[in-house]
């Protein structure tokens, strides 16, 4: 794999039922208002009324000083337990959203394989890998605590912690 492709696998552990979770993982348009490095969804085609084949537009900031712009179009769904999409823009490739229902609550995963398409980012990642990795990782971690939050579901300490972890 080259050092532009990243796999990139994050694990939240919600302590919530899976339709609540699945309510909020499919309204998009909402997701900047509880996770704070999203910036702005806006709806560019509407799909079926599933959601399938919708496309929206993503503008998302990290911890470090960049923003991401892409498009995310929905591929597939099995509503309430899987999302796909396919990503353009400055990252390009396929994501999955998969949710579980355990006794405690709802296991939600993201699967993305991705590649970075802005001309700095292929450049610099030979190098800074593990620093767009670490950047993916806090976006993602301070996602869940923000969604707990929504969601009003605090961590307990039966909760594992969640895990974002790449391939290398």
């Amino acid at each position: 794999m080259s050092h532009d492709h990243f796999e990139l696998v994050s694990i939240w552990h919600l302590e919530a039922p899976v339709h609540q979770v699945w309510r909020e993982l499919t309204d998009a348009r909402r997701w900047p208002d509880w996770w704070s490095f999203v910036e702005n969804v806006e709806q560019i085609e509407t799909g079926e009324p599933d959601g399938l084949h919708t496309l929206w537009r993503h503008r998302w900031r990290t911890l470090l000083p960049y923003h991401l712009h892409f498009l995310l179009r929905v591929v597939r769904i099995e509503a309430p337990r899987l999302l796909k999409a396919q990503v353009s823009g400055d990252l390009a490739g396929l994501g999955q959203c998969s949710l579980e229902a355990t006794q405690g609550g709802t296991i939600l995963r993201f699967d993305w394989r991705v590649r970075a398409c802005k001309p700095w980012m292929r450049w610099l990642a030979p190098w800074a890998r593990p620093l767009f990795l670490w950047n993916h990782a806090m976006v993602m971690q301070r996602g869940e605590r923000q969604l707990r939050a929504r969601l009003g579901v605090p961590k307990t300490s039966s909760a594992k912690d969640s895990q974002a972890h790449a391939a290398r």
